[in-house]
């Protein structure tokens, strides 16, 4: 047996009690420090009110990663067992147990992934964190009036009952015609009617894979689906994603390395990078794919979205075999909240998501279908399109400049044309996680890219999500940052110039 290699046997971090970590344990050392800073915390050795070391100071002491502090404090906060306040640290918050305490629901509950929710944007701030359109162009009166001719139909009170798994039948029917008339249906096709994208990524995931099999992803990629597929107990393999999309050439790599079982692929104005894949490389991915026996999920929430240059076929348009899976939504291009989306694919497969849907909700809510498709078949959705292309455009061109104009020399970013992400690279050293806090105190919000990678870590990227904020608010927002890179760019220079060895 090899020995317990212990991390960080401090006997104290000023009046901070001793710490043991275990380097040879199956748990996480992030998880050893979440722990022992809860027993710490329920048995009255940390009192209410008393400061944490700062994360910095206690990866020092430890030898730890400053990562590795952040993701226990980050576990401990989303507990309330400690507070952070910005600027002056992480304090606890909870009481020590006293008398019975009850079930350890802490020890009951698997871990929680630590990178999986962010901290949330502060109140008036401009986020850039959030990928949704925008309230101000929701088209609410033509809203109330596709809700007043539903209610207002004979058969109303149907709507409300309980519907079929497979989703409102109606809707079903205009999304199949739909398809079928863009050329995206094949005669074998069904449509099934997802409580948006995420609940058909997580159907899919209960349907084809297995503990253990290989899925890909882009690397970055969406969290939610990163995490999603984590949790099912999936290995997941990364594909590089570059300006123009995925990496067909790691792609071919990976599927020769791995064996995966299905690819998931955004291909049009790719999130977080804003990256859309290019025609041929479509096909490339498609014959590779075929030959392999892999299963394409393409995810195609954003392609409504273009402002500029002309629509790309489908991979699912250019699937002859019809296999590829299509996922689609309404959320981008309406009513995030009314959580609409669909998949198009083989029959036997849509009837087993159904299958698998019933068993998690029933169904979805039949009056949000009902009003959209009222919306959709009497021409307000397409003029509610055309207005959010419009300001959609509008915002694009407004982020493009204004990074152009504030991010300082050294950064690149991706110029997409559509949707509603882009995807900056700060130069080095810059830690786009390190400077959101000095960024949240100014009044600005985005997403580090830690948050989007899989097996690529760049401590410089962070997402700008654009398309819900007004232009004057992006040029403001973009302002600020470009001041807060420029300023710490240039400090972090001059000391590493400070610290060079002389010359002699």
């Amino acid at each position: 047996m090899p020995p317990t290699v212990q991390y960080g046997m401090v006997d104290s971090i000023g009046m901070f009690p001793k710490l043991d970590l275990d380097a040879q344990s199956d748990l996480p050392i992030y998880r050893q420090l979440y722990e022992r800073i809860r027993e710490l915390v329920g048995s009255g050795a940390l009192q209410r009110g008393e400061r944490l070391p700062a994360t910095r100071e206690l990866a020092g002491r430890l030898g730890l990663n400053r990562t590795t502090v952040s993701a226990a404090y980050a576990l401990l906060e989303s507990e309330g067992l400690v507070q952070g306040h910005v600027g002056r640290g992480s304090f606890v918050l909870a009481e020590p147990q006293t008398g019975s305490p009850g079930l350890r629901w802490e020890q009951l509950l698997p871990a929680a992934d630590a990178l999986s929710a962010p901290a949330p944007t502060p109140s008036g701030a401009i986020s850039f964190a959030t990928s949704r359109p925008s309230e101000e162009l929701f088209p609410m009166d033509d809203f109330r009036l596709s809700c007043q001719e539903v209610l207002g139909e004979r058969k109303a009170a149907s709507i409300l009952q309980l519907g079929s798994p497979s989703g409102y039948p109606p809707l079903r029917h205009y999304l199949l015609e739909e398809a079928r008339r863009e050329g995206v249906a094949r005669i074998g096709d069904d449509v099934i009617v997802t409580n948006g994208c995420q609940q058909a990524l997580d159907l899919l995931q209960r349907v084809l894979v297995r503990p253990g099999d290989t899925v890909l992803v882009e690397d970055p990629v969406y969290p939610g689906l990163k995490n999603l597929f984590l949790r099912a107990g999936a290995q997941l393999a990364g594909v590089p994603v570059g300006r123009d999309g995925i990496d067909v050439a790691a792609f071919e790599r990976l599927l020769e390395r791995d064996r995966p079982r299905l690819l998931i692929v955004t291909p049009n104005f790719q999130n977080p990078t804003g990256a859309t894949l290019p025609a041929p490389a479509r096909r490339t991915l498609l014959r590779l794919a075929r030959a392999a026996g892999l299963v394409i999920v393409e995810n195609d929430i954003y392609g409504e979205l273009r402002y500029e240059g002309s629509p790309l076929a489908s991979i699912k348009q250019l699937d002859e075999a019809g296999d590829t899976v299509l996922l689609r939504s309404f959320s981008k291009l309406t009513f995030p909240g009314l959580r609409v989306g669909w998949v198009i694919g083989p029959k036997a497969l849509t009837a087993r998501l159904a299958d698998a849907k019933q068993l998690a909700d029933l169904h979805t809510d039949q009056l949000s279908q009902a009003v959209l498709l009222r919306f959709a078949v009497s021409g307000r959705l397409r003029a509610h399109r055309a207005r959010m292309l419009a300001a959609g455009a509008e915002r694009l061109r407004a982020v493009l400049e204004a990074c152009e104009r504030w991010l300082p020399p050294g950064a690149t970013f991706t110029r997409p044309e559509g949707g509603m992400n882009l995807w900056v690279r700060l130069p080095e050293p810059l830690d786009a996680a390190e400077l959101l806090n000095r960024a949240q105190r100014a009044g600005v919000s985005y997403l580090p890219g830690k948050y989007f990678a899989v097996a690529r870590q760049e401590p410089g990227a962070l997402r700008l999500s654009f398309a819900g904020l007004p232009p004057e608010e992006i040029r403001a927002g973009l302002a600020i940052l470009g001041e807060i890179f420029s300023s710490e760019l240039a400090r972090a220079r001059l000391e590493r110039f400070e610290s060079a060895p002389a010359m002699v």
